[in-house]
């Protein structure tokens, strides 16, 4: 069930890091048993090998698995996380996987529920390179269209845009429709490799191995400044592949504090695509939340009928800080605890019943309601402001000021 799969256990507990331990070993898989926070983020922030995922108790002695998450996650891409947790962790829990971690188990749970999670959370992650778009909405047709017309070019592209918004599918998709497409693809994950250099540079780096075909680097701007100068080499000597990279929002930040070649950085954005957040792409959420639930229900013995309409609402109003990763670890855990016929707002949002002790203000129901019409708006107008302030029969400036306030993003025109 776990065969070659190599995993990180952080659990203080004897008991419970023993039975895992045993368990996990019994399925097949390597497991490295770490009963401190501290040394294992030590290891995992130079792991001698690829880690695939960390199962990580919230509560331990030296800290708690949320700061040992939220440390790995400012210095590298980590491996994704399962949380285990007592009842009253479970906000805290909650919100880690709105951060990026992908699951969490509650105290006490059986072994097949806890196995089941963390199959879903492994095969999830090569699940991931399965589908080549990123959503039906206007926004999402025009990042296809302007990776179509990457395709079509043999330059450099650097692909910008949050977690989680689908950038290594808009990378393959750019490689599969051009004439590379019969060569190789070849990502490297630049925050996570622990041997960078050797994978880039190496006898079997993939500066080498990739030929004339596409070499995609995610995370470019946690490239060292040896790296950028020896990838800078690379293409001023001649090579014959193609570089897509992908980053955050944060280049020009990192280049004007010195910390990334501006030289190598003209070089490797030559064409840019924007990928938008999924909160400014409520039919994509919609979109992949259907997908995923069609994937999900057919695991399940007793399947659920669909989406309830309060829970379509829901989905387009939630921010999904995640992306795409919370997309997938609420479908998942949402079909596999639902009663009813079909999945509603309490089966993907159970924090918020939890945790409600009141109804919503009539200033926050006008606010998300504005936040919806106005996304709508931009959406219908490929996200033009003053095209947008026309449809909903207000001021330019009355629209960029609510879109200030509302953390929503458009273009000038």
């Amino acid at each position: 069930m776990l065969n070659g799969f190599r995993l990180v256990l952080v659990e203080d507990d004897e008991i419970m890091g023993s039975s895992l331990l045993q368990r996990l070993e019994l399925e097949g898989a390597s497991v490295q048993w770490f009963k401190q926070a501290r040394p294992a983020l030590g290891a995992l922030r130079t792991p001698r090998v690829p880690v695939n995922a960390v199962i990580c108790d919230i509560r331990l002695p030296d800290g708690d698995g949320e700061s040992l998450f939220n440390t790995l996650c400012q210095t590298v891409n980590p491996p994704p996380f399962l949380f285990i947790t007592g009842h009253g962790g479970v906000e805290q829990a909650v919100r880690l996987m709105q951060a990026g971690a992908a699951e969490y188990v509650t105290k006490p749970f059986e072994m097949p529920v806890f196995l089941d999670r963390l199959s879903m959370l492994l095969n999830a992650q090569s699940d991931d390179q399965a589908d080549p778009t990123i959503g039906i909405s206007s926004a999402a047709l025009r990042v296809d269209e302007l990776a179509l017309q990457a395709a079509a070019s043999d330059r450099p592209v650097l692909i910008r845009g949050g977690p989680g918004t689908g950038k290594a599918l808009v990378a393959r998709r750019i490689h599969d429709q051009s004439d590379r497409r019969a060569a190789p693809f070849v990502t490297v994950n630049i925050a996570r490799d622990p041997n960078l250099d050797a994978a880039l540079f190496g006898e079997q780096g993939a500066v080498r191995t990739v030929g004339d075909g596409t070499l995609f680097l995610q995370a470019l701007s946690r490239l060292p400044g040896e790296q950028q100068l020896k990838l800078l080499h690379v293409l001023d000597d001649g090579f014959d592949g193609r570089i897509i990279a992908s980053c955050g929002h944060d280049m020009e930040q990192i280049m004007a504090g010195g910390g990334f070649l501006p030289d190598l950085y003209f070089r490797l954005d030559m064409l840019e695509i924007p990928v938008p957040p999924l909160a400014d792409r409520t039919d994509d959420a919609v979109w992949l939340a259907s997908r995923l639930f069609d994937q999900f229900n057919a695991r399940r013995k007793t399947p659920l009928s669909g989406i309830s309409r309060l829970a379509e609402q829901a989905i387009r109003a939630h921010d999904w800080p995640g992306g795409g990763r919370e997309v997938r670890s609420r479908l998942a855990r949402a079909i596999e605890t639902a009663s009813g016929d079909h999945l509603q707002p309490a089966d993907l949002f159970p924090e918020r019943i939890a945790g409600e002790d009141r109804i919503m203000t009539l200033a926050e129901a006008r606010a998300a309601a504005e936040r919806r019409q106005i996304i709508e708006a931009l959406e219908r107008v490929d996200g033009q402001i003053g095209q947008a302030a026309k449809l909903l029969d207000v001021s330019r400036t009355t629209l960029w000021d609510k879109m200030q306030k509302l953390g929503l993003s458009g273009q000038s025109d």
